[in-house]
């Protein structure tokens, strides 16, 4: 049971990262030091040698340095920064640039399928709807968060962290 506890963390931190910048195009910082910290607390628990750790913690710090200076240029939110930093922590050296590669791809799928939303017409019934109205607002950034989360997703299953988790089992 243990060793399904930090898979279980991981994919539901996910899942509302996702889910909360859809409807609020926010992430908060609560939840990405949570996860951050859940990679600390979890590490010891899946055996994780402590060498390994300070990669995973290399890896997530240049991340973050990156993350930052992307949002500094005003490419993406300073959520979705954070996010990608908490997130590579997880995934590690072998998995960041997989990771990476598949949340811009699915990044730019969302992108373009919002822009096309941002085209038509909402029907009077969703009108009401806050999140709806804000992911409709022409001048509202994308929810991003969907995209790092949904990849997040993908990737972890071929990550150390999760072998290491499974092998427990």
């Amino acid at each position: 049971m243990l060793n399904t506890l930090p898979i279980v963390v991981f994919s539901a931190a996910m899942v509302f990262a996702g889910v909360r910048d859809l409807a609020t195009m926010t992430i908060p910082n609560w939840l990405t030091l949570g996860l951050a910290l859940a990679f600390f607390a979890f590490a010891p628990l899946v055996a994780m040698p402590l060498a390994e750790v300070g990669v995973h913690s290399a890896v997530g710090f240049a991340a973050l340095l990156v993350g930052m200076g992307f949002f500094g240029m005003g490419w993406i939110g300073g959520g979705d920064a954070k996010l990608v930093a908490a997130i590579v922590l997880w995934v590690g050296w072998t998995q960041a640039l997989p990771y990476l590669v598949v949340a811009s791809l699915l990044g730019g799928a969302l992108t373009l399928i919002i822009l096309g939303f941002r085209t038509l017409p909402l029907p009077g019934i969703l009108v009401r709807q806050n999140w709806l109205l804000r992911l409709h607002d022409r001048s509202e950034g994308v929810p991003y968060g969907i995209a790092l989360a949904v990849a997040a997703l993908l990737v972890f299953p071929d990550t150390d962290f999760f072998r290491l988790a499974v092998a427990l089992g």
